[in-house]
């Protein structure tokens, strides 16, 4: 299917009413992360939905979607990369991995990311030098930033904690809430997998966190722990 047939049948799915609430959900007013974007107004299940009518799409007809003004057509590109990325042979992988750092300026929004940066830059990044982690958490861009922070999702499924744990180190610092809130989110997954583990990175850092940081990575512990931790009492 090519891109275009995808745009038409995605449009056909629009949604005025939708699309104006999502508008204000992803902070799209003048000065907010989002500013600018455009949306139909299509819920996540649907375009998923889709994706899997699709079958295989050529890459150059996803970089066309991803490089759309509309966020949905930027999402479902993503999707398909992300469908498409474990069927794919050595070479193929390679291409998607290289065609999604090529695009990080359209991967512009925090459930772009979320929905992609694990399964393709965490993946791919398995067995290979992870040093590209390190460029894009040092990027001015907030979006190559988030994308460093969630692929290391992939390595904590996998037990592998050292990225993510200097990731957040580095990271500690950062100045945006999107990143404390993603920071935050990587370090309570650690603790899914090694509690003890998180608690040695917060015994170190947590008197210095963003407190947004500090409240994504202790709010599964308990409740009494929990109040701890502000109070700088651990």
């Amino acid at each position: 299917m090519t891109a275009a047939a995808i745009s038409k049948r995605l449009r056909a799915l629009a949604d005025p009413a939708r699309a104006e609430h999502a508008q204000r959900y992803f902070k799209t007013g003048k000065g907010e992360y989002g500013e600018g974007d455009r949306f139909l107004g299509i819920r996540v299940p649907v375009l998923r939905a889709q994706v899997k009518q699709c079958g295989v799409v050529a890459l150059e007809d996803i970089q066309k979607l991803l490089r759309s003004a509309m966020h949905e057509e930027r999402l479902f590109a993503l999707l398909l990369l992300v469908r498409q990325f474990p069927k794919g042979d050595a070479e193929q992988q390679a291409a998607i991995y290289r065609l999604y750092l090529d695009n990080t300026q359209y991967i512009n929004n925090w459930d772009l990311v979320d929905s992609s940066a694990r399964q393709i830059v965490g993946s791919y990044l398995e067995t290979r030098d992870r040093k590209m982690l390190y460029e894009l958490a040092r990027s001015s861009s907030i979006w190559e930033r988030r994308i460093a922070v969630i692929a290391t999702f992939h390595f904590i499924d996998k037990h592998q904690f050292d990225d993510a744990l200097k990731l957040a180190k580095l990271l500690l610092s950062d100045e945006e809430d999107l990143i404390h809130k993603a920071v935050g989110w990587l370090l309570r997954e650690i603790g899914k997998c090694d509690l003890d583990i998180e608690k040695a990175f917060l015994q170190e850092h947590y008197k210095n966190m963003p407190r947004t940081m500090l409240r994504y990575a202790i709010e599964r512990f308990p409740e009494q722990l929990r109040k701890k931790y502000p109070a700088g009492e651990v």
